[in-house]
């Protein structure tokens, strides 16, 4: 008791307590509790004196009312959730982003599907009358929501009647927010859709709104909007569409796949006559004029649209794919902000060189197949003389009956039969049984017996990409040659391995003995690199070594320079996304690239020592023209020093004049200042050659996807008069075109003598004991003599072709 007043006596005497003090605010809310309670007993003694259907109808008034202003919080809540005017506003505007070649033609575009946007006054008045007449009669009497409506469907919907209550303004809610207000049928995506609706009418006028919407509403097929639809379905206008016409298509907005005229004309043609009711429900034409209507037929002319600017090509496809990214990145929307993407592309050079990959493959492909249609190849160095015998072969016949065991695995390694396996059938018994299936074997001898090829050019002293062919056909081959595969460069890598030497200080006069060299790798092996052309045990200058792509040089170089400075220069020079392997062979070219990254490494020579990355966008504007990103300009790196450079490009000159790339002289008649290197790999499954002209490097890869498959021919395999083909004919495009100027000249130019074809170098493919050997044609095949030079040629061939078997017939190597 004593210590309890003492207590309270202290308190009185003691100071205001610091905030956070519990003992008077658990006081003050003690009170405030208090009077709560005291108020809620007030309320339920005032109920409680209420009689009981008078109490409960009063709290069920409140319950309701707290319900209302619960949903009011919700819905003030979803409303920065839905596009705002803004993004109204620019999707009545939308725009499809335009990607446009460097000099200004429409390459593709990011449209939503096939669309082309009219003005209501031109569409047919059917249209407006079906569809207001099915799809929302109160148009004009609402404001975006037609809550009588919504209430009709209400009702409808209890009694088993499924109906939408949705106007038209909230389908061109929907089609034009689809990722803002969602597809899921819940109440959240109907109260976006609600927002977004008022907000539209808002926004624009009854008419506009029609517009729109006519104008967004999908029709399948990858048609969007009553335009495309109408030349789809009836080969017309959509300002040429009848009653009957405009009705079925309208009609089809209930469920395009479901009404579709096409696959479904009966519960199409049922679906248009309900819309001709409700037209004449809604006055749109007369009982007389119904019956009339509804007795025709559907009228069909259906017609898939093609794209408007042509197909994809792999260019573009890249470009699309990086825009994807950047657009992800800048928060930009391609289907609506009508960007304007100028990329680098030269139509012309593009078209050149698409012709050029067009005309020479299908070349070299009938070379492949009348080589390995007999158990002789034909040992022509003419190209009309296969085409000629094309016709009368059957492809590759030959090479399938020689090659058992390789078909055998082909078909292993197809999807079918590894569906087959995983499905629990016996092996062997799907191997037999797909082996028996010809549709199958003929699509899958068919797919590894075609040749590809891949096509880049380069503007040296911008980066920019001119001209770009990943395949033979992009619709039937979507792989890219040019940035997706790797694969390996032979010798077209020599000129790195020359440029590291230049840059230690060694000259091109330096001379190196031409004799097969015992090279011991870090890891225990040893490497012997040799010629298919044999040595001369005589001493050749590294010029020379380069310019006849000696093998038995190109390591001495490299055991010189070292591996490492070899592979850094690479990746210094554009070879910067191939991982590149640290081994001695890597010098011949054994260690897998794209093409882009070597023609960007040529560039590299080319531009003097220069690198710029490769740029194939050069700047985006908006719909106004204002530069919202640009990419054209690049400070250069300097990875080579311009001595180094400018010689290397004089010992590569010796390549075209003297060397393995003198079909570019004596086949095309291309006499200006051009560079360059040829490369094939072992067994002839890959050619490649790149040159350069002091305005343009273009470079071409040729081979098979599989690279079990191999061009049969000693002389045809090799890059020099494979990928050369390509090349060449590009070249002598552009420049008798003027595309390119012919008296453009690199430093210390001097012109060369004419080249006579009086002996071809042989090229010499790497060769390495840590690279994987691929199996190439049978040994031990007779050949049919050496045909005489054909009389089309311009510089026929005056050495011999090789005789004897396949087994002498080493496939060139060139590297």
């Amino acid at each position: 008791m004593d210590d309890h007043n003492n207590n309270e006596e202290g308190q009185q005497g003691q100071e205001p307590r610091p905030m956070g003090y519990p003992g008077p605010d658990r006081r003050r809310g003690g009170a405030a509790a208090q009077r709560a309670r005291a108020r809620y007993e007030q309320v339920r003694a005032g109920l409680m004196k209420r009689p009981p259907l008078e109490r409960w109808l009063l709290i069920g008034l409140w319950a309701m009312l707290a319900l209302i202003v619960l949903f009011a919080i919700y819905v003030a809540m979803l409303f920065p959730l839905t596009p705002g005017i803004e993004d109204v506003k620019q999707a009545r505007v939308a725009q499809p982003t335009v990607v446009l070649s460097g000099d200004g033609r429409e390459l593709a575009s990011f449209e939503q599907g096939l669309q082309e946007k009219v003005k209501l006054s031109q569409i047919s008045p059917h249209v407006i009358k079906a569809l207001i007449a099915t799809e929302d009669h109160r148009f004009y009497e609402h404001h975006g929501v037609d809550f009588t409506r919504i209430a009709g469907a209400m009702l409808a919907n209890l009694k088993g009647d499924a109906q939408g209550g949705s106007t038209i303004t909230q389908q061109l809610a929907r089609n034009m927010f689809r990722d803002e207000i969602g597809s899921k049928r819940n109440l959240n995506r109907k109260l976006k859709e609600l927002i977004t609706a008022f907000k539209i009418e808002n926004t624009y006028s009854k008419t506009e709104i029609l517009e729109a919407y006519l104008n967004t509403v999908p029709f399948l097929y990858n048609t969007y909007g009553i335009e495309m639809a109408a030349r789809t379905y009836f080969g017309k206008t959509a300002f040429q569409l009848s009653e009957t016409e405009a009705a079925t298509l309208v009609g089809m907005l209930k469920g395009t796949a479901y009404y579709n005229p096409v696959t479904n004309p009966e519960r199409s043609l049922a679906r248009r006559n309900v819309v001709l009711a409700q037209m004449l429900k809604a006055g749109a034409f007369d009982e007389s004029r119904y019956r009339q209507l509804s007795k025709r037929k559907l009228g069909v002319h259906f017609s898939r649209q093609s794209e408007r600017n042509g197909r994809d090509d792999h260019f573009t496809a890249y470009v699309r794919k990086w825009l994807v990214d950047w657009a992800d990145k800048n928060d930009v929307n391609l289907q609506q902000d009508g960007l304007i993407v100028q990329t680098t592309l030269d139509f012309d050079l593009q078209q050149a060189a698409q012709r050029a990959v067009e005309r020479q493959a299908d070349a070299l492909q009938a070379i492949a197949d009348v080589d390995w249609a007999h158990a002789w190849p034909v040992n022509s160095t003419s190209t009309q003389t296969y085409a000629d015998m094309r016709e009368d072969v059957t492809p590759f016949a030959y090479f399938w009956q020689s090659h058992g065991e390789l078909l055998d695995a082909f078909v292993r390694e197809s999807g079918e039969y590894k569906k087959a396996v995983e499905g629990g059938e016996d092996a062997a018994a799907a191997l037999k049984r797909l082996k028996a299936d010809r549709e199958f074997m003929r699509q899958l001898k068919t797919s590894k017996a075609r040749l590809e090829a891949g096509f880049v050019a380069m503007d040296p002293a911008t980066g920019e990409v001119k001209a770009w062919v990943g395949s033979r056909s992009f619709q039937r081959e979507q792989f890219d040659h040019v940035n997706q595969a790797t694969r390996q460069p032979g010798s077209t890598f020599k000129p790195i391995v020359y440029a590291a030497a230049l840059e230690r200080g060694i000259t091109p006069d330096h001379p190196y003995l031409d004799a097969v060299t015992t090279i011991s790798d870090p890891n225990g092996t040893t490497w012997r690199p040799t010629d298919n052309s044999g040595t001369t045990g005589r001493r050749l200058t590294m010029r020379d070594g380069l310019v006849f792509s000696k093998n038995t040089i190109t390591a001495q170089v490299m055991q010189d320079v070292g591996v490492a400075p070899i592979v850094k220069l690479a990746q210094d020079m554009g070879v910067r996304s191939s991982k590149l392997s640290a081994v001695p062979s890597i010098a011949l070219g054994t260690s897998p690239v794209t093409l882009l990254e070597m023609v960007s490494a040529y560039s590299t020579i080319a531009a003097q020592g220069e690198y710029r990355r490769p740029v194939f966008v050069r700047r985006i504007t908006d719909r106004d023209g204002k530069v919202i990103a640009d990419f054209a300009s690049q400070s250069p790196q300097r990875v080579l020093s311009q001595a180094s450079a400018v010689t290397l490009i004089d010992m590569m000159r010796g390549v075209i004049n003297r060397g393995t790339g003198t079909a570019v002289r004596y086949r095309f008649g291309i006499d200006g200042d051009v560079a360059g290197k040829t490369g094939t790999t072992q067994n002839n499954a890959d050619g490649w050659f790149i040159m350069m002209h002091p305005n343009l490097v273009a470079g071409a890869w040729v081979g098979f996807n599989d690279n079990r498959v191999t061009m049969r021919s000693n002389y045809w395999g090799q890059g020099g008069h494979s990928a050369i083909l390509l090349v060449g004919d590009f070249f002598k495009t552009a420049l008798d075109s003027g595309k390119l100027p012919a008296d453009a000249e690199f430093p210390n130019f001097h012109k060369a003598e004419p080249v006579v074809r009086h002996e071809e170098p042989e090229e010499d493919m790497e060769e390495g004991n840590d690279m994987q050997q691929e199996g190439g044609p049978p040994a031990g095949l007779p050949q049919p003599p050496p045909e005489p030079p054909s009389e089309d040629e311009e510089h026929p061939r005056a050495e011999p072709e090789p005789q004897g078997n396949d087994a002498g017939n080493r496939f060139p190597n060139d590297a």
